[in-house]
């Protein structure tokens, strides 16, 4: 009997490109040398194991160092934490705010603007920004550096002094940086290049930002001239604003803006959305202005209160004043009040009386509404009022300390002209304020144009304006079932 030879069916090899997507994984790594065998499987696994393991014994040897933790250190780090999310949480008010303020054939391309610069803001503040900011000592009062990103160790003396650990004081601090960024986007909207607002976001929270909040909150030159800003109205705003001032004068306005040098009306297409980030972004100030106390102690909720007051009397403000000029009360302009009184106290929430504070926001509410007309006058674009709000009113949250300002907290710092502190600090604010203008006009003006001289401009096509920078930069439209308005 013999038996017929048969040849051995070959085993069918599956394609990486037809895999499924739980097969597929496990296929990658099969084709690599060394991962086709079991065994080669199994010391992988344990990779994970191993790593997760290393990283509990770092944590326990860490921990083993420090004393036990007490009530106040953790009160003052969950606080700040909570200040922290509330604080990124505005990226999603500024967001609204702007694409409803604008047309809805540039909605994408708002939107991933304001998502996409605090990605880019925390990495390069990460990387250099932070360590410019609180570094050591490069050129007394004016430089600080302590090298490449942050040391993350958490000391003894932190836990026993109830201090913030350094992580969660870089988070509260790179959530800052992505505000200054994401004024800028406000300012040059509808128009610019997405690659080039990306590197320019990049330079101004890397460098322009942490070298200019350097001279304030890291014991900086103006620090010892007793320049006070609580939260950052100049620190913060005011640079982000001049920032966005100058790519919108270098840009130009929008096609249409300005007929025969009279500005033309080009509404919002969703004011519901810019509402709700108005309201996004008056409660993520909760986070901006208290969590600058950097403590939990009494203090948080006063903060709270002056920053609910200058918001609510800038609300009003810019009501009364819209209705005595237009006729009738403009939600755009109630937003922009709002806006403006809570940048109106930003800098003084902590040293301004609850009636101070109040009065500051009203007169940034008022402010804002004729602040908007005169950008308009002078033809620049600015297309959600950015620059009235953030920058004209942060230069006023700064001046008021010197004149209404008191030392509510008993430190003495902020006591302004008319309440018996002479005109010292007046002078001070004004000067801390033409700083941050003149450093942020002047890097910035650098800034801008080296970046359009390396890429051709920072200004996208007429054809790509026209059509919208959703489907020119993106390729996708926000409301695809809905023809685009032009």
């Amino acid at each position: 009997m013999t038996t017929a030879l048969q040849t051995p069916q070959r085993r069918s090899r599956s394609k990486l490109q037809d895999a499924s997507l739980v097969n597929g994984p496990m296929l990658l790594l099969r084709s690599i040398r060394g991962f086709s065998s079991n065994r080669s499987m199994l010391w992988l696994a344990t990779v994970p194991l191993a790593l997760f393991g290393l990283g509990i014994f770092n944590l326990s040897a860490h921990a083993a160092d420090l004393p036990e933790l007490n009530a106040a250190f953790l009160a003052n780090n969950l606080w700040l934490l909570i200040a922290t999310i509330l604080v990124i949480f505005m990226n999603a008010g500024f967001a609204m705010v702007e694409a409803g303020m604008c047309r809805s054939k540039n909605a994408v391309n708002i939107l991933t603007k304001n998502l996409f610069v605090f990605a880019l803001a925390v990495t390069s503040y990460w990387f250099i920004g932070y360590s410019l900011m609180y570094g050591g000592s490069v050129a007394d009062g004016w430089l600080y550096f302590g090298g490449l990103f942050f040391d993350p160790t958490v000391t003894a003396d932190m836990v026993t002094d109830a201090g913030l650990v350094p992580t969660v004081d870089f988070l509260f601090q790179s959530a800052f940086a992505g505000t200054a960024a994401t004024i800028v986007s406000g300012l040059v909207a509808e128009r610019v290049k997405f690659g080039e607002f990306v590197v320019f976001a990049i330079v101004l929270t890397a460098f322009i930002y942490p070298i200019a909040g350097s001279w304030k909150w890291n014991g900086g030159w103006l620090d010892s001239l007793g320049f006070v800003d609580f939260a950052g109205s100049s620190i913060v705003h005011s640079v982000g604003a001049w920032a966005g001032l100058v790519g919108a004068m270098l840009l130009g306005p929008r096609i249409g803006k300005f007929k025969d040098g009279k500005p033309q009306a080009m509404p919002g297409h969703n004011m519901a959305i810019a509402t709700l980030g108005a309201l996004v972004l008056w409660i993520g100030w909760y986070g901006f202005n208290p969590g600058s106390q950097l403590a939990m102690d009494q203090w948080v909720p006063y903060v709270a209160v002056t920053t609910t007051l200058a918001a609510a009397a800038g609300a009003i403000g810019a009501t009364v004043v819209s209705t005595l000029t237009s006729g009738k009360p403009d939600l755009t302009m109630i937003i922009n009040g709002i806006l403006a009184g809570l940048v109106s106290i930003t800098a003084g929430c902590g040293d301004m009386t609850l009636a101070g504070s109040w009065f500051a926001g009203l007169v940034g509410g008022v402010i804002v509404v004729f602040s908007v007309a005169a950008v308009d006058a002078a033809e620049i674009d600015d297309p959600v009022g950015a620059f009235s709000v953030h920058g004209v009113c942060g230069v006023w949250g700064t001046i008021v300390i010197g004149l209404w300002g008191t030392a509510v907290q008993g430190d003495g710092a902020g006591i302004g002209l008319f309440n018996g502190g002479g005109i010292n600090l007046l002078l001070v604010q004004a000067l801390g304020a033409a700083a941050y203008a003149i450093w942020t006009l002047v890097t910035c003006w650098i800034a801008w144009s080296v970046i359009g001289g390396l890429f051709g401009g920072i200004r996208v096509s007429e054809d790509e304006e026209t059509q919208g920078l959703d489907i020119g930069e993106h390729g996708m439209e926000a409301y695809p079932d809905f023809a685009s308005a032009k």
